[in-house]
């Protein structure tokens, strides 16, 4: 089909595609590096194949961390270039530093200036290649919605605000009883031909996607002319399915009484193996984490007695598992009886939070004391946080599917920590439960790990609230 002369990437190939380059580039600078130059603190032998796994293992973590495989970052020049810069330089400083399993440090200092440049050009030259060639036009993916006017404005936002490589050639309307186009579609082409065959080979469609519930809204033309590009292999995909992997969220709100379709949740939650390896790395990383904070308690008792001058340590009840109560421990940001009058929304710079308090939110210090909640079995390291049981009484009314959130344990950082800021608001909540629930859908090791290094990276660049 015509279709084939439009190439394109998903999303999932485009981050392959760059972290498997990434590391060609990175290994391919060094081997030219050590054979044009005097190089001789990195060398490729059979020997020291270790040398080369700790450096990618470095270098893979790192550039997570720093969003180097961010697309919207990844397709400009200037966040590229600052995201290879601080990456590089943070790994390298780091592989000097573990010469247990690396090279021991070169007595020519110019060495790591080589190392260091080797990694960093070839990187950013491949780059330079990578914005000018697939984040061009001809790579982007073109999209025909069909469907009713109301869905294709929610999947056409979708795509505008989540994505760059998606291009919507057109719509079809698929109950074109309106007679007048709708003003927010105005910049899309409205299409009345239903003859798909066509019309896909004429806008080199690379995928349909149907934007209406009920099945019978398709005319029976409409849908045997799917049907017919069903079988080419075109593929064609329900808007929803669409909306969750743009935006990594479950629209809750477009869900009606089908909802059981859109829930088959991760078996993880059930699995054995999976839930004994999650309350592991709970209890460990809850140790370290209370261990690590105890260097800290000296500076935080001083800057509580001068910032905060009250009690530094308070409980709160939250709503755990199950619905089931608890009590939370939480390090004190706000003015002592913040809310003496019943329990508030936390808002944008909150007048509440005192400057030290600020300061514990932003670094997330103040969450240090629910690593004792994740020890008690109360919560988890991974999970959607806990609500005070005032705000899930209302959001529970507001809010269908509010009360799923608990079908699982609470955690100190969650999917919606790392995708979205504090809600302040019932729209900032559903937000945020669209993205819990993304997470007990597909809760695995590897969204688990995803969401850890995301949470190092917040913490890092001091982006807490």
């Amino acid at each position: 089909m015509a279709t084939t002369s439009n190439m394109h990437f998903e999303i999932s190939e485009r981050k392959l595609l760059l972290r498997i380059v990434d590391v060609l580039s990175l290994l391919f600078g060094l081997y030219v590096v050590s054979n044009v130059f005097d190089f001789d603190y990195f060398r490729f032998t059979k020997e020291r194949w270790l040398w080369s796994v700790v450096l990618i293992v470095y270098f893979m973590l790192f550039s997570t961390i720093l969003e180097l495989y961010n697309l919207q970052k990844a397709s400009r020049y200037d966040t590229t270039f600052q995201g290879i810069i601080l990456t590089v330089s943070i790994t390298v400083l780091c592989y000097l530093l573990t010469p247990f399993f690396t090279p021991e440090l070169p007595e020519n200092r110019l060495q790591i200036l080589y190392f260091f440049l080797a990694i960093s050009v070839t990187i950013f030259l491949w780059r330079c290649a990578y914005i000018f060639f697939i984040s061009s036009p001809r790579f982007y993916k073109n999209i025909l919605i069909i469907g009713n006017t109301e869905e294709i404005k929610i999947m056409s936002e979708a795509i505008e605000r989540n994505t760059n490589y998606y291009k919507i050639v057109g719509y079809i309307n698929s109950t074109p009883n309106q007679g007048v186009k709708d003003a927010d579609l105005e910049a899309i082409e409205e299409i009345t031909n239903l003859d798909l065959n066509s019309v896909v080979k004429e806008k080199y469609v690379s995928e349909i996607i149907i934007a209406s519930n009920p099945r019978e809204e398709l005319s029976k033309p409409l849908f045997d002319s799917l049907i017919g590009l069903l079988e080419t292999g075109l593929p064609i995909k329900e808007y929803i399915q669409v909306y969750e992997e743009l935006t990594y969220r479950v629209p809750v709100q477009y869900i009606g009484k089908d909802f059981y379709k859109y829930f088959p949740f991760s078996r993880s939650n059930q699995n054995k193996l999976y839930l004994f390896f999650h309350r592991f790395f709970d209890i460990l990383f809850s140790v370290l984490g209370l261990t690590v904070s105890l260097i800290f308690i000296p500076f935080i008792l001083i800057g509580n007695m001068i910032g905060n001058r009250g009690p530094l340590l308070y409980t709160q009840e939250r709503v755990g598992k199950n619905g089931v109560p608890f009590k939370i421990y939480k390090l004190r940001s706000m003015v002592v009886d913040a809310e003496k009058d019943g329990a508030v929304w936390a808002t944008k710079n909150d007048a509440r939070v005192t400057k030290f308090g600020k300061f514990l939110r932003k670094s997330r210090l103040d969450e240090v004391p629910q690593f004792i909640n994740v020890l008690k079995g109360e919560m988890s390291m991974i999970g959607p946080r806990p609500e005070r049981p005032a705000f899930v009484k209302q959001l529970s009314e507001d809010l269908t599917f509010y009360e799923i959130r608990h079908v699982v344990k609470p955690g100190v950082t969650g999917w919606a920590q790392v995708k979205t800021d504090y809600g302040a608001s019932v729209e900032d909540s559903l937000r945020k439960l669209q993205y819990d629930l993304y997470y007990i859908k597909h809760r695995s090791f590897f969204l688990d790990l995803n969401i850890i290094v995301k949470t190092l990276s917040t913490v890092l660049f001091y982006r807490g609230r």
